[in-house]
This record gives structure tokens, C-alpha cells and sequence, in this order.
């Protein structure tokens, strides 16, 4: 999804998009940046600061553990606090920052996309759609949030704007059937991949339920092996309420990978590492803002690395 030529600029955003998440983590570790050692009362300051930056009560007592057994007693500096973080964090990230992979072998590739409504996924499409585009793929779109017609306006407006086929129909129609409509045009036309999105509406759960159900049913019928991905996206601002929408939809289906959203809006930026903790799911990309470069791979030592020091050396 990257080019290298703008790995640069892509660092500059995230550190920019975190910077609201760092200044969190700065500020709880401050009294404890400032003692000489570190004791029992700056372990337990370590730790509060960890858990109200939204990093969760498991990672902050792992780090806090680690900590006790290699530096406690020690004489330690700001930059040697901040770099030790950073390590710790990035080998918590590290086994869940695998991209999303794209078996060719399938034609085409379906990608089913869910999450709670406002948390990104049609804007989350449009920008992986853009990429694969640009990258030479032939892409359809299913606006499949049917129940929202403002979700396929915008996904057929997305899909103008970046080269992408868009199957959509009335406001109200079966998703379903709209899923295995799109599944036979994508076949037909030769697509690479077929991203297909979908309502969230949590308060409504067993109905929403039954949905992802027959979406599912009803593309093995053209495909059995379909979908090949399902992606859950999340709204960081929303902190770790993130938790409870990822047990609600791995209750209703089989989610393969993460997509972090809006993280430049948000102090919480730390329940990504949370996440990664509890969760052991892939984090396919995170999102700190509305343009397509915007939502890029996760990479983990350049989150951790942002998280901590707000990009400055260190």
C-alpha cells in the first residue's frame, strides 16, 4: 500500500496523528521521569500512567514486570525509559503487524468489510480500493450497508473517484442478495478483489446477526471458500470500548484482521496496544486521517516509536 517514496511522509502523518495519544503517555509518565530510580512507588506511578493511557491493565503490568526484573533499583534516564518503552511495546505489536495478504489464486479475492456504523468502513474500502487500483488490480465494491443509504452514496461517489466497479441497489434491499449480485459481476468482469461492506448496527445485534449470516451463506454458494478476509474496523477515539465491538462481531463472525481508524483524533491511542495484547489479531492498517495515504500498513516499531516519544529522538 506504500510506496517508498513516501514512507517519509506517511511517519510525519503518524507522528502528527499520535501526537494527541504521546502527549497522554508523557503526561502520566512525567512524575516518573523525573525520579533518579526506579522504585516501588515509580513502578506503581509506571503503571497507573500506562493503564489511563489506554495501553490496558495486562500490558501496563507485563511492562511494569520487566521493568522491575532489569531496572529496578537503577538509576535511569528520560531517554532510557522512553527507548525501553518503545522495545516492550513494539515486541507486543510486532506479531500482530502483518498486512493484509491477497491470494491471487482466488478471482476474485473477497474481502467482507464489518464494523460498528461511524467507525470508517466505507471511507476504509474506498482507500484500500484506491490502492489496489493503483497498484494495477481490477476492484468491485458491494455497498452492502443497505440500510443506510448516505453508506452507499458515498461508496458509489468513492468508487468514481478511484477507478473502482460499485454494485449497489434501493435503499432497503436484501444485502445479501446485493453480495451475490456483486460476486457474479466482479466474476464476470474479471476482478481482481471484491470488497464487500456492510450495516453495524450493535443495538440491534441479532439482527444484524442473521445478516452477516446469510452474506456469508449466500456468497459460499458461488464460492465456498468465500470470504476469503473479513475485516473489522475500529474507532480508537472510542478507547477501550473497542474490546467488547470486537467480541460482539467475532461472536457473529470470523474476523481475520483489524483495521484501526481515526487515530489522529484521539488521546486513546494506546488501546491499540491493548488490542494487540488481548485480541492476537492481525492489525492490517491504522488511519490518522480522511485522505487515502492516510490509512497505511501497520507498522509496528514506528507506532510504538510515535506513541512514546511523540516522534522526537530520543
Amino acid at each position: 500500500m506504500m510506496k517508498a517514496s513516501s514512507q517519509a511522509g506517511w511517519l510525519s502523518r503518524l507522528k502528527a496523528g499520535l501526537q494527541r495519544s504521546a502527549a497522554t503517555v508523557t503526561e502520566g509518565l512525567s512524575s516518573v521521569l523525573i525520579k533518579r530510580k526506579l522504585d516501588e512507588s515509580a513502578l506503581a506511578e509506571l503503571e497507573d500512567a500506562l493503564i489511563a493511557a489506554d495501553l490496558g491493565p495486562s500490558v501496563a503490568a507485563q511492562i511494569v514486570a520487566s521493568f522491575g526484573k532489569s531496572r529496578f533499583g537503577k538509576e535511569v534516564s528520560s531517554a532510557e525509559i522512553r527507548q525501553a518503552l518503545a522495545e516492550q511495546i513494539t515486541a507486543i505489536l510486532a506479531p500482530v503487524a502483518r498486512p493484509l495478504e491477497i491470494n491471487f489464486t482466488r478471482k476474485p479475492f473477497v474481502i467482507l468489510v464489518v464494523g460498528v456504523n461511524g467507525t470508517g468502513k466505507t471511507t476504509t474500502i474506498a482507500k484500500f480500493a484506491q490502492s489496489y487500483v493503483a497498484h494495477g488490480l481490477k476492484v468491485t465494491v458491494a455497498a452492502g450497508d443497505t440500510f443506510r443509504a448516505a453508506a452507499v452514496s458515498q461508496l458509489k461517489l468513492w468508487s468514481e473517484r478511484v477507478g473502482a466497479h460499485c454494485v449497489a441497489g434501493e435503499s432497503g434491499s436484501d444485502a445479501a442478495a446485493l453480495a451475490f449480485r456483486a460476486l457474479e459481476e466482479s466474476r464476470a468482469q474479471g476482478s481482481d478483489i471484491l470488497m464487500i461492506d456492510t450495516a453495524g448496527r450493535l443495538h440491534n445485534k441479532s439482527d444484524l446477526m442473521q445478516e452477516l449470516a446469510k452474506i456469508v451463506r449466500v456468497i459460499k454458494k458461488l464460492d465456498p471458500e468465500a470470504p476469503h478476509a473479513t475485516l473489522l474496523t475500529l474507532d480508537a477515539t472510542t478507547g477501550q470500548n473497542a474490546h467488547a465491538q470486537v467480541d460482539a462481531f467475532r461472536a457473529m463472525t470470523n474476523i481475520t484482521g483489524l483495521v484501526v481508524t481515526k487515530l489522529d483524533g484521539t488521546a486513546k491511542g494506546g488501546v491499540v496496544v491493548a488490542l494487540a495484547d488481548r485480541c492476537k489479531l492481525p492489525i492490517y492498517a491504522i488511519g490518522v486521517g480522511e485522505q487515502a495515504d492516510d490509512l497505511q500498513p501497520f507498522v509496528a516499531e514506528d507506532f510504538a516509536r510515535a506513541l512514546v516519544t511523540g516522534g522526537e529522538d530520543q
